[in-house]
Formats: C-alpha cells, sequence, structure tokens
C-alpha cells in the first residue's frame, strides 16, 4: 500500500477491509490489554478507533496478539517437509520462524540451501533463512559438501536470508583462526548467532565482540547472565531433547526481558502433534511465573527486532497484520490466525488444504559395498575402547573393557550390553567405515539403522549382529535415506526419508506414527533407550564429548583426534 493510500484509510478517509470488534488487544509496547476495535487493510494494520470497513467481524471479547515468531529451529528435525511444518505451525499462531538449513547443507551444500528456499514459495508461513556458517562442523569426518564464505555470498542477495546461523565453532573465533573469521567477515552488519556452551570470561568478550549476538545453548542462569550483560540476546530453549525453558526463565524479567526469546530449536514430529510449538512453550512459561504479555514479546517483538524485521512483531498502525486471536492467556489455545490480512487458519486447522508441494530431490546415498561391506573388527592385545550411553544426554562415557573375541574378531557382547556400532560414508561413495563399539542401548538381538546423524549424516548403524547391522544398512540405502529396524534379516519398522536422508514426504501424522512404530519395534528388541534413533544420532557428532564414531573410525573430543580402537 502507498504511504499516501495508507495514510487517507488510517485517519478514516476510506473504509477499512477488515474490522475486528470487541478485541482484547495485547499490546506489546505498552504491556497494557486494551479494549478496541482494530481495523486492516491491505495486509496491514491501520489502528483501532470509530473505523467503517467492507468486512466486520465480532470477537466477542477475544485476546488478540500478534502472530508467533520462532527465533531458531531446525526445519529438519521436524522430519518433514515444508508444507507439512507450516500445516502444524500456523494453526497454532506460528507466522514465521527464522530457521539455519544447516543439516541439508551438510548433505548437500548449497543446493540443498536452494532447495529448501525454492520450497516455502506460496506457504502460510513466513520462512527466514540464517546461512549455516559450520559445514562441515569439523574437518573430522566426510561430509557431503563444505562451505565457506565464496559459496555462502551469492545467497546474500536473497529476500529470506536475514544473516549467518549458529557459529558453532567458538573455538576457532576465539583462537582468531582466519578461515573462521572470513565467515563473520562475509556477515558484516547481518545479525550471526551463536553457539558457545559454557564459555566465560575473556573468550566470552572476543566471541560476543566478534559480531556474534545470540546464544541458545545456555543450560544455567549465571551462564545465560553473562552472556546477556555482554549485549547477547539468550535464546530459551525449550525443544524436544534440550529443556532449558524452566532454569532460565528467571532472568527474562524488568529489563533484561527485552533481550530474551522463547525457542524451540528442535522439535520433533509427536511433539509438534502432541504437545503444540510455541503455544505450548508459551503456557508453561505462564505456568512457571512469566507475566503473558512478556511471555508473548518473547516470540513476538523480540525476535523481530532481533533480526530487523521491520513492522512485524506487534499489532499497532503500519504494522504487518499478523495477529492470532486466542481464547486465553494460560493454553494460548489459537482460535484464528491471520498472516498479512488473510485469515490462514481457524479452529486448529489450515484454511488452504492445496499447499504447494516442492519436486523430488536427487538421492544422497552413495555406498560402496565392495569396500564398506566387510565390518568384521580383528582383535588386538589390550581392553578395547568402548562408547558408553549416558541416559538421557547427548555426552558419552570413554569405556575400556576387555572385548569378547572369536577367531581372532572382535564381537559383540549381549551379555554385557556390548553391541557393535558402525559409520558408513554415503555421501561420495568413498567405502569409508568407522567401526566400534558401543554400551547402553540393550539390543538382544537385530539392528538399528539411519542416515539422521549429525552433523554430516553419515549411515550410522548399531546392532548385535554383523548380519543384522548390514540388512539394517542396506534397507535405509534402499529407501533413499531413512531410518530401519530390522530382526533377523527382516525390516520389521521403517521410515522413508528421501529429501536428503533427513526429511520425509509423508504427512506429519503418518511420520509421527513411523516414529513410534520405530520405537516400539527397537523396544521388542530388547532396547532399553527411551528414544534410540535420537541417541544414535548423536553418536556421530564429534564436537559433544566423550567418545563418537565417525566414517574416519573413534573419535576422542578430548583429544580432538581419532584414536585406536584398542588400547
Amino acid at each position: 500500500m502507498k504511504r499516501s493510500d495508507f495514510v487517507e484509510a488510517a485517519r478514516g478517509g476510506r473504509p477499512a477491509d477488515l474490522l475486528l470488534k470487541n478485541c482484547r488487544l495485547i499490546n506489546v509496547f505498552s504491556g497494557e490489554l486494551q479494549e478496541c476495535d482494530l481495523a486492516v487493510k491491505d495486509g496491514v494494520i491501520l489502528g483501532w478507533g470509530g473505523y467503517r470497513a467492507v468486512e466486520v467481524v465480532d470477537l466477542g471479547g477475544a485476546f488478540v496478539a500478534p502472530a508467533y515468531i520462532d527465533g531458531h529451529i531446525h526445519v529438519e528435525s521436524s522430519m518433514v517437509g515444508l508444507a507439512e511444518l507450516a500445516r502444524a505451525l500456523v494453526p497454532r499462531g506460528t507466522s514465521g520462524i527464522v530457521t539455519d538449513y544447516h543439516e541439508i547443507a551438510n548433505v548437500l551444500g548449497v543446493e540443498g540451501i536452494e532447495y529448501m528456499i525454492a520450497a516455502d514459495e506460496g506457504l502460510p508461513l513466513q520462512i527466514w533463512v540464517m546461512l549455516p556458517s559450520c559445514v562441515p562442523a569439523t574437518p573430522m569426518e566426510t561430509a557431503g559438501a563444505s562451505l565457506g564464505p565464496e559459496e555462502l555470498r551469492p545467497l546474500l542477495s536473497r529476500p529470506q536470508v536475514l544473516g549467518v546461523g549458529e557459529m558453532m565453532n567458538f573455538p576457532g573465533v576465539v583462537g582468531g583462526f582466519p578461515e573462521v573469521l572470513s565467515v563473520l567477515d562475509l556477515a558484516g552488519d547481518l545479525p550471526v548467532d551463536g553457539h558457545a556452551p559454557g564459555l566465560s570470561g575473556l573468550p566470552l568478550n572476543a566471541y560476543a565482540g566478534s559480531g556474534i549476538s545470540s546464544d541458545h545453548e545456555c543450560v544455567t542462569l549465571e551462564e545465560a547472565a553473562e552472556k546477556l550483560a555482554r549485549g547477547m540476546y539468550v535464546m530459551i530453549r525449550e525443544g524436544s531433547t534440550a529443556k532449558n525453558l524452566e532454569a532460565l526463565l528467571p532472568l527474562a524479567r524488568g529489563a533484561a526481558a527485552r533481550r530474551c526469546l522463547l525457542v524451540s530449536d528442535d522439535r520433533h514430529p509427536a511433539d509438534l502433534l502432541e504437545e503444540g510449538h510455541l503455544d505450548a512453550l508459551l503456557s508453561k512459561a505462564v505456568s512457571l511465573g512469566a507475566h503473558p504479555v512478556e511471555a508473548l514479546r518473547m516470540v513476538t517483538l523480540n525476535p523481530a527486532e532481533r533480526f530487523g524485521l521491520k513492522r512485524r512483531g506487534a499489532l499497532a498502525p503500519g504494522y504487518r497484520a499478523d495477529l492470532v486471536v486466542l481464547q486465553d492467556l494460560s493454553s494460548f489455545r489459537a482460535l484464528r490466525v491471520m498472516r498479512e490480512g488473510r485469515w490462514v487458519a481457524e479452529g486448529g486447522r489450515l484454511l488452504a488444504d492445496d499447499l504447494p508441494k516442492p519436486p523430488p530431490l536427487r538421492s544422497t546415498v552413495r555406498i560402496d559395498w565392495e569396500r564398506a561391506g566387510d565390518i568384521g573388527v580383528k582383535a588386538e592385545s589390550g581392553r578395547m575402547r568402548v562408547i558408553g550411553l549416558v541416559p538421557d544426554q547427548i555426552i558419552t562415557e570413554r569405556l575400556l573393557l576387555e572385548p569378547r573375541v572369536e577367531e581372532g574378531t572382535a564381537v559383540t557382547d549381549i551379555s554385557r550390553d556390548l553391541l557393535k556400532i558402525c559409520v558408513f560414508e554415503r555421501h561420495k561413495d568413498t567405502g569409508n567405515v568407522g567401526l566400534g563399539f558401543v554400551r547402553g542401548f540393550g539390543l538382544k538381538e537385530g539392528a538399528l539403522a539411519s542416515t539422521v546423524a549429525h552433523d554430516s549424516h553419515n549411515l550410522i548403524a548399531v546392532g548385535a549382529d554383523d548380519g543384522e547391522i548390514l540388512a539394517a544398512a542396506r534397507a535405509v540405502e534402499e529407501m533413499g535415506g531413512g531410518q530401519a529396524v530390522v530382526r533377523r534379516g527382516e525390516v520389521i519398522a521403517r521410515l522413508p526419508l528421501p529429501v536428503a536422508g533427513l526429511m520425509s514426504d509423508l504427512p506429519l501424522e503418518e511420520v509421527a506414527a513411523r516414529v513410534r512404530g520405530l520405537k516400539e519395534a527397537a523396544a521388542s528388541l530388547g532396547c532399553s533407550v527411551a528414544e534410540p534413533f535420537m541417541a544414535l544420532s548423536f553418536l556421530a557428532l564429534p564436537v559433544i564429548p566423550e567418545l563418537k564414531m565417525t566414517d574416519r573410525g573413534l573419535f576422542d573430543v578430548a583429544s580432538f583426534s581419532h584414536v585406536p580402537l584398542f588400547a
């Protein structure tokens, strides 16, 4: 709308398109609840007062708030495409998300980012992009791509791109590594997100002062307060895996509250269906003592200001008409959702059923079985380094155990919960396979395999027998990526993830059902881990202590080097 047209309509010279009568408007600027009639024209808020309108909707005293913005979410963790994600998020009040396509970039590089940007066209969900800063996360495994400033620079001109995503290589920033700082140079004055668990003191000064202006990895109130005091936004994360809301919420009071965001980071299919998205975080925050308006700021005005989203995150004259009609300020259940002046959801459902679907993506699973198919481990003298699972954590223990040896080969030992773990390189057909042992899954038979394996997403498998492991790995390959459970050579549960081996082309409800089926199938094999595939995915992440497995072998995070299996 032209400025002159807006001014004429806002002063009452032209009728509004829509008048929402009898609102209780939540003003995130003043902190007040205003009983008013709200006028909208051409997707923009005109204001409140005595307006005429083409259409009048009486809301009967319902609350009206700005629609929600998730300031940090990884789309790939939902395991569904963008259209299905929009179907899950928008009816719950979320109109926009800020995402970092780090996962698919590790598989497909720029091609993956371009694919996701193209897939958001025509959706009722606004998707803003932070360019992945660490692809690959480390040079200690084989990723599908490597992205530096030259590869990322052309993407900065895309209208969806806001800045640079989470800088996980905080040692590289603090150490002044030129190749790391060059990515920050690329961002210039654009926002750069952080990822620096436990960083403090002088190193934190260097990190924050380098241009990195947020962090979502705080786990203690003291850590969060120290980062906020240095000018960083604190993203209070409450995802499917990492839950920090209860510990960090006391920070979001007084002046500090304006530097806090509520974010989901990783939200898995069943949680999206059963618990919700930002509406669930708002409800929990209020139940823990947060003022409803303060909580709402953390998913509206605060993220809009943090990312420079002009005229968003509030309901005021000249702002985008992105709003949610709420039943109450405790459950935050959305009755209706509007985006840019159009109703897009009502009664928990999208109003549009025919969302666009992206074209198929090429297969990303290529394994040289002639070289990778022999997964026998030759026994050597001495004890064996074994990865020990820590319940409900992504860190692991470093164990030294006597191997079970048969005919000169180290084999699984179910009686001691000693299972084989393999990581098959799946991007470049190298034939690499990392071999080792893990304790903590509890499998009595069968095997699990998955192409969701942070961060490079090679094919990872664990099992009680070599034949079962290979059967599970081959089943995943045949699906073009995915997750599978095998018993006695037969696949008893599977989830195809044909989009980069990370996301499904199935509806969210079916994906959630299949995820449940995978967990039930794993439990039938004796698995004692509540989320076995989640635990499996993090065993390939070589930046989280102590021992991890990559396609190049067993990795010791403390020494930041690969180590022999036998000590």
